[in-house]
């Protein structure tokens, strides 16, 4: 077996105007990812997803373009299931044969960024394919599914402190959910108004309700630290990104200053930035996006230093369908693991893009029981909404 096509697309969906939401990305009205198709010479396809801008707001052209026209050429003829061979290929560059036998990495200079998010990418559609290819879900290749369902959280939560308890309660109402995360940070304007914010969401759920928050890395040193004082009785279960992903040794100021857990990683690429947070004692949980952290092989090879460092892990899944199975599948795997992130925000590239229905019940999402990644991908949606660069 060996690939036979590779074909990228910058997909952008539009956000109907009643479903779009504010944050410090400003008023959201697409939903744009980069997606993948890798084919084999036997039919397979697999389907993968590439990231390189926040949330689902951004322009992919850059991505997309790398794709098709520098990666695509690499992979032609290769064979499908040397994924970690083929993942190191990508990352060492022209090098990659030296590093191969020399025994350690010798990366190009454009590791980080574009690149991995390629990377991320081809992994993920890899792995899809040789799942397809032994009639397995990926997570059996993995190691096995710990889990048949997994705990969810509901993230969303953009709305002011007078109408921030209903937001959430409607998200219970829509899938039994027990835990929530809202958004604050620079959308906020200060520390003490996002506080306030918190506080109002904490009196409308009661105690019983586990709470998270996301700052989205908007915060500076002190002001993260402020907001962990003001927050610190509303027995919050992490606080999200703090301050910029590249300010590590921040990042632990901030962790030390209060008790509330950091969580981290959706901006991270490698295994390499997470082993840096740990050793840095920056973070307890850890939140790599499939889709730009180095895929599924990554993302694994990051839930073990999580569990080496007896941290946790939760991937970043506010994507779209191939880097959100991906997430699962990782899910089910990994020893780490605890809970998924369910996006309550508008997702059309989850619940548009494919063909099954993505739903919880219960708190809880089912874990995948078809081979590969688990769903179908609507390639009629697909060509309505896809862009070639």
């Amino acid at each position: 077996m060996r690939i036979r096509d590779v074909q990228a697309w910058w997909v952008r969906i539009p956000i109907e105007v009643a479903r779009q939401h504010r944050s410090d990305f400003g008023q959201v009205t697409t939903f744009d990812a980069a997606i993948l198709r890798i084919e084999t010479d036997d039919g397979l396809v697999g389907w993968g997803e590439g990231k390189n801008a926040a949330g689902s707001a951004g322009s992919y052209g850059a991505l997309v373009h790398m794709l098709n026209h520098e990666v695509a050429p690499q992979l032609i003829g290769r064979d499908p299931a040397d994924i970690g061979v083929i993942w190191e290929m990508l990352y060492n560059g022209v090098r990659h044969e030296t590093a191969a036998h020399g025994g350690h990495a010798m990366p190009q200079l454009a590791r980080r960024g574009l690149s991995v998010a390629a990377i991320s990418a081809v992994d993920i559609a890899l792995w899809d394919i040789l799942g397809k290819s032994l009639g397995q879900p990926v997570w059996r290749l993995l190691g096995g599914r710990k889990v048949e369902r997994m705990q969810a959280y509901a993230s969303g939560g953009w709305a002011a402190a007078d109408a921030i308890g209903d937001q959430l309660k409607s998200y219970i109402a829509k899938g039994g959910f027990k835990a929530l995360k809202m958004r604050i940070g620079a959308m906020d304007g200060a520390p003490h108004i996002s506080a306030d914010r918190v506080r109002a969401a904490r009196q409308a759920l009661g105690p019983d309700v586990e709470l998270m928050v996301d700052a989205h890395g908007t915060y500076t040193v002190a002001e993260a630290k402020r907001f962990m004082h003001l927050a610190a009785d509303l027995d919050l279960a992490w606080f999200e990104e703090p301050v910029i992903a590249d300010d590590k040794s921040g990042m632990a100021e901030v962790r030390t200053s209060g008790s509330i857990p950091i969580a981290t990683g959706e901006s991270e690429a490698t295994r390499y930035a997470f082993r840096d947070l740990a050793v840095l004692k920056s973070a307890d949980i850890f939140q790599p996006d499939p889709a730009f952290c180095g895929g599924i092989s990554e993302a694994m090879k990051i839930g073990t230093i999580a569990s080496a460092f007896n941290l946790r892990f939760a991937p970043h899944l506010w994507a779209g369908a191939p880097c959100f199975f991906a997430g699962l599948h990782v899910c089910a795997a990994s020893p780490a693991s605890f809970t998924v992130e369910y996006s309550l925000g508008a997702n059309p590239m989850i619940h548009d893009l494919i063909e099954e229905t993505v739903e919880a019940k219960d708190g809880m999402i089912a874990i995948p029981e078809k081979p590969g990644l688990g769903f179908t991908l609507s390639e009629r949606f697909l060509e309505a909404h896809a862009q070639r660069c």
